[in-house]
């Protein structure tokens, strides 16, 4: 079986072992692709419970998105504070807001809709502040592309796993680890690595006992906190999940 192959076999494992543990996603809804692309903007560098708490306080604050591109970068820096990097974020997020008008007429990215993925991630990219990773969120969780978005859960487990060269960038970790997912598979693979990257692979000492996916990593071994898979003991912890 050439390397490839044997990728997409361990990958297939993945899979399993994680919706066995974690369940399946939850199916996709419907949502305004600019919600989403603001939503994302705001999960950089920042965990879940912030971003959101900062993006609930901009929709609560401004009725559309056509009031938050015209109000001052100050007060959307407060209404974002909470998600961390205001100063960065705010005048970002109102620029895109505006720059999406000027070219559109209006605050809205539904046209993405109806384009192939290629021209949406060639748009997306464009705006300051929007790279690889943020572009197929977008396109994964807005317009219901069969993308692979890789944030930091996903590198880290991926890498760990021998899926993903280390040092690979972001854009390199996309492009090497979508053909080695089928396209059906994207959506789920990312959303349950994401889950087991925040329960239990965690950048620092992971729980590699409690870890479904012990059998398959060879990080275990070797790294630090890590533990020997191929003892009777963690084989064992393995099967008790």
């Amino acid at each position: 079986m050439s390397g490839p192959a044997k990728k997409r076999a361990k990958l297939r494992c993945v899979l399993k072992l994680l919706t066995d543990s974690y369940g399946p996603p939850m199916p996709m809804r419907r949502r305004q692709v600019v919600d989403v692309l603001i939503g994302t903007i705001l999960s950089q560098n920042t965990n879940g419970a912030n971003s959101s708490e900062a993006f609930r306080d901009l929709k609560h604050r401004f009725a559309t998105w056509d009031h938050a591109a015209d109000a001052p970068v100050g007060e959307i820096r407060r209404c974002i504070h909470s998600g961390g990097l205001s100063r960065i974020k705010a005048p970002r997020i109102r620029k895109i807001l505006r720059d999406i008008r000027a070219a559109r007429g209006e605050v809205s990215l539904e046209h993405l809709r109806d384009v192939p993925p290629p021209t949406a991630y060639q748009y997306l990219i464009g705006f300051d502040g929007v790279g690889p990773k943020t572009a197929l969120c977008v396109m994964l969780f807005a317009l219901g592309m069969e993308v692979f978005p890789v944030d930091t859960h996903v590198g880290r487990i991926t890498r760990r796993l021998g899926l993903l060269p280390q040092g690979a960038g972001a854009q390199k970790a996309h492009e090497h680890l979508t053909p080695l997912i089928p396209p059906e598979a994207r959506y789920p693979m990312h959303l349950l690595l994401i889950a087991h990257g925040r329960a239990v692979c965690r950048a620092q000492n992971p729980l590699c006992r409690r870890c479904v996916l012990l059998r398959l990593c060879p990080h275990a071994r070797r790294g630090p906190g890590g533990c020997d898979p191929s003892s009777k003991r963690n084989r064992n912890a393995v099967h008790k999940g």
